[in-house]
């Protein structure tokens, strides 16, 4: 079967509602990057941090797939799809993804804050002061921080470099080392990227300037329909 992946960033979960890190009113402007996304700033006041990812799980949690996450869903029927998303919303999974690889963590996950490996799910939309794991740490959100390592990078290396059609969607391409896989996608792939704008196309993409939920589900139709998405 066709292998293709779909490699997604905020601009596909802003479109169901929640606020992106980096846009202008995005939640940095609210909250300084070293307070809340750092293992410096979990040490200085973890209550802070865990306030923060509460409130951003209940967005995701209160949040609904687009019409974009629907589509990229429909594809497994036709070909070997794997996501690999910077997101930490679980999004396309209730959109009926079946392989999705969260590089930047999972925010309705908990870990250890001594063991990275000893993950929970969350049974409730918060973790409290004292929630601990079983090896009696504080609970953390299961969050890739500023100068922690990004998670499945050799996987997506890999999955970039056999996939025959690469769709890349609501990403800035600017947060390594994430943004690098797009390097890995084969020269003669069918690559596009999606998105409103962006600062510089990579070698061998074709843009596609709009919304993921008005340019993602064309794609998908001419894909599954044996055309080419040009618009």
């Amino acid at each position: 079967m066709e292998k293709i992946v779909i490699f997604t960033g905020a601009g596909v979960s802003a479109e169901s509602g929640l606020k992106t890190f980096r846009a202008m009113d995005g939640l940095w402007n609210d909250h300084a990057i070293e307070d809340v996304a750092t293992p410096e700033g979990w040490a200085r006041n973890p209550a802070l941090v865990l306030d923060f990812y509460n409130q951003r799980r209940q967005e995701v949690l209160a949040a609904h797939p687009n019409a974009a996450h629907e589509a990229i869903a429909r594809l497994e029927s036709m070909f070997d799809v794997t996501v690999i998303t910077q997101n930490i919303d679980d999004l396309h999974e209730r959109a009926g993804s079946s392989k999705v690889l969260h590089v930047h963590g999972e925010i309705l996950k908990a870990r250890s804050s001594i063991d990275p490996e000893l993950i929970h799910t969350l049974d409730t939309p918060t973790i409290a002061p004292g929630d601990r794991c079983a090896k009696g740490s504080q609970l953390r959100p299961d969050v890739v921080w500023f100068g922690e390592a990004v998670r499945f990078m050799d996987e997506s290396e890999t999955l970039f470099a056999n996939a025959s059609r690469v769709l890349t969607i609501g990403t800035s391409l600017t947060v390594y080392p994430a943004a690098g896989l797009v390097k890995h996608a084969p020269y003669l792939a069918e690559k596009y990227l999606v998105s409103p704008d962006v600062q510089k196309v990579p070698y061998g993409f074709h843009f596609m300037r709009g919304l993921a939920t008005t340019v993602v589900p064309h794609i998908v139709t001419c894909w599954m329909e044996g055309r080419s998405p040009v618009r």
